[in-house]
């Protein structure tokens, strides 16, 4: 990065978001209790010495969900964006670069899927291909990729008049080189800032399937399955949903600030 410092924002997510995954990966490995053991004698126990954030009203105890919880979470995060990156970013790649026919029917195919509202497209897709890991895996292949591919053709059509372009044409390297070797590095710099973003609404998305029933299916903990499992006892167990809502709001300010923090430094250097 040309030997710039790494800025506030970027230092404090990645801080942050390091917690985040080691306390994820390695948390349910070293605590003592077991996320899926019912206690039934210790039941509803407020945040305590021996539960430091409490049990629920099956006596589980809610750091060990809430540690797991954030490995199922996390994991289902990464992974469902792998595809609708790679997918997008080369779609809107094609679009931009050859323009024509190909434009028209990858800007036909992101036109038609933004037509409809976001969320409610997730949730009908969610429905139709049914609860589970599977389901969410689904629905954000057919959705997930429209922004990248945006993102992409746009900038794609703007570097493709640049002067070092036709250089590289008149050296004779096909398109595929040129999209590969000179418009791709160009491009990923604001394709991944964009997948820091993306990642927090996939989290928001993933939290919200769980919480209303569709998406990771019990008795699997998920931070969106545990806040409904505690929305009717907020008044004399807030601990069941306030816990996994704040390890939520923690994950989504960390991408946050790593998003920022790269586009902060990647302006400076002239991406």
């Amino acid at each position: 990065m040309n030997g710039k410092k790494m800025k506030p924002a970027l230092k404090t997510g990645l801080c942050l978001m390091g917690l985040i995954v080691l306390l994820a990966v390695l948390g349910p490995l070293v605590y003592g209790y077991d996320p899926y053991a019912q206690d039934l004698t210790a039941v509803l126990l407020p945040p305590s010495g021996v539960h430091p954030f409490g049990t629920d009203q099956l006596g589980r105890d809610i750091l060990a969900r809430v540690l797991y919880a954030g490995r199922v979470d996390l994991s289902l995060m990464v992974l469902a964006e792998i595809a609708p990156f790679t997918i997008g970013v080369f779609l809107g790649m094609a679009a931009g670069w050859f323009g024509g026919k190909v434009d028209w029917v990858i800007t036909l195919l992101i036109d038609t899927f933004i037509a409809f509202p976001y969320y409610l497209l997730v949730i009908v897709v969610a429905f139709v291909t049914g609860a589970g890991i599977r389901g969410i895996f689904i629905t954000f292949m057919l959705v997930g990729w429209l922004l990248y591919a945006r993102v992409a053709k746009g900038m794609t059509a703007s570097l493709r008049s640049q002067e070092w372009v036709d250089a590289a044409r008149l050296q004779g390297f096909s398109d595929l080189r040129i999209i590969v070797r000179e418009i791709l590095p160009n491009v990923l710099p604001q394709a991944v800032v964009v997948l820091m973003t993306d990642m927090t609404g996939l989290l928001v998305m993933i939290v919200m399937l769980g919480y209303l029933g569709i998406g990771i299916s019990a008795p699997t903990p998920d931070w969106g399955t545990m806040i409904a499992e505690g929305q009717t006892m907020m008044t004399s167990a807030w601990w069941i949903s306030v816990i996994p809502g704040i390890a939520v709001v923690l994950t989504g300010i960390a991408l946050s600030f790593i998003g920022d923090g790269l586009a902060d430094l990647w302006r400076e250097d002239g991406f």
